[in-house]
């Protein structure tokens, strides 16, 4: 089959909230030709599949999933960024040149900045080591919101959601809508906000699942040793996303521990020169409105390499210590000029986080607001200002 070569001054992988903010912002500031591929028929990454409200921030007005990708798809082509759907970016021929598929063939095109915006995905059953056989019924919980909003399939009768963070919680309310009783909601996490009418399992994992062609129930254990079944025809699993890296890993880009996505500094800028990565590629699953200013923030370093900036050297990392999961960006070349977002694996009340490098204390703050395991901190960014440039790791830590 033929191949085309082609020319392009940028290349957004993913046509998602932060994908078509960066593309929006840049075509407006005359970056010349800014190009966006989506692997799926249409933009709008995971929250065109959400139909519940709530998306956007003050002052635009809050909007349905399906609703706010259209607007940012609509901006995006106001705007003169050519937005491709259908297209696949499969491997690297150089630096920066991705070869793609599509319906229309095979091609390799040629960027003066590739940016990675490519989100988050949900780990399967199998990722999650969950035993037992492999009876239908067994969701994520985009293929669930995918049942019941796009195909109006019917889901089960009596489901169980593991989980109980806000895409838990929107899972619950979508097998509500589709007539579905939840039995359970089935969390690991010692403590969790519930759900109105459904029951709350904390501090409880799923061991097992029982069935043959259809699922038929699920063991649970608690952490006191206790073990019992949930009958279920229906389970969905949510909460356990990690950054859509294959692409990045592909083109040998440097990838964070942490996060599972790619090492950024403040710039969003990648260890590989005219590489950028933005939103959910870097950290996993945060609000759709943060990545979009993620994208949109990120448009003044892609001008900036597009005039000619050179690329910085890779400066100290950043490392969190347990029960700290990750932070973004993960590496320090200059000031920061945002928050930087900083997770934990646990709920901690009040936590007072510190930030030291060569056993010199930079920066310690408490939080009014808990850590949560759904939910980032946002570190003030005027801290990073006191990084030697030429030390050793800055280390965040809790204490």
């Amino acid at each position: 089959m033929n191949r085309t070569d082609r020319r392009v001054d940028v290349l957004v992988v993913g046509a998602g909230p932060a994908g078509l903010a960066l593309a929006a912002r840049l075509a407006r500031a005359g970056a010349g030709r800014v190009e966006v591929l989506e692997r799926e028929p249409e933009p709008g990454g995971m929250p065109r599949h959400l139909h519940h409200g709530g998306f956007g921030r003050a002052p635009l007005p809050w909007l349905r999933g399906p609703a706010y990708t259209r607007r940012w798809a609509r901006a995006a082509a106001a705007a003169g960024a050519a937005v491709r759907t259908g297209v696949t970016a499969t491997g690297w021929a150089g630096p920066l040149r991705l070869e793609t598929t599509s319906p229309a063939g095979l091609e390799r095109i040629t960027a003066r900045a590739v940016v990675l915006a490519t989100g988050a995905r949900e780990r399967p059953r199998s990722a999650r080591l969950v035993p037992g056989s492999r009876p239908s019924g067994v969701l994520t919980t985009g293929e669930l919101f995918r049942s019941v909003h796009e195909h109006g399939l019917p889901v089960g009768r009596r489901a169980v959601v593991v989980g109980a963070e806000p895409v838990a919680r929107r899972a619950a309310a979508t097998l509500r809508q589709a007539g579905t009783d939840v039995a359970a909601m089935v969390t690991e996490q010692p403590r969790a906000a519930a759900v109105p009418g459904i029951p709350l399992l904390t501090a409880t994992t799923v061991g097992e699942l029982r069935g043959r062609s259809r699922l038929t129930g699920v063991t649970v254990r608690h952490r006191d040793g206790r073990t019992g079944l949930l009958a279920c025809d229906t389970v969905v699993f949510t909460g356990d996303w990690i950054p859509d890296h294959e692409l990045a890993r592909r083109g040998r880009v440097p990838l964070d521990p942490g996060t599972r996505g790619p090492c950024v500094d403040a710039a969003f800028r990648t260890a590989a020169p005219g590489v950028f990565a933005v939103g959910n590629a870097l950290h996993g699953i945060e609000s759709a409105a943060t990545a979009a200013e993620e994208g949109a923030a990120a448009a003044a370093s892609v001008l900036a390499h597009l005039a000619g900036a050179p690329w910085p050297e890779p400066g100290p990392p950043l490392h969190v210590r347990a029960p700290l999961l990750w932070v973004t960006p993960n590496r320090i070349t200059g000031i920061a000029r945002r928050p930087l977002l900083l997770r934990s694996a646990e709920a901690v009340t009040t936590p007072v986080v510190t930030a030291a490098q060569d056993g010199r204390t930079l920066w310690r703050r408490r939080f009014p607001l808990p850590a949560s395991p759904s939910r980032s901190l946002r570190l003030p960014p005027d801290w990073t200002a006191r990084v030697d440039p030429t030390g050793g790791p800055v280390v965040l830590a809790l204490g």
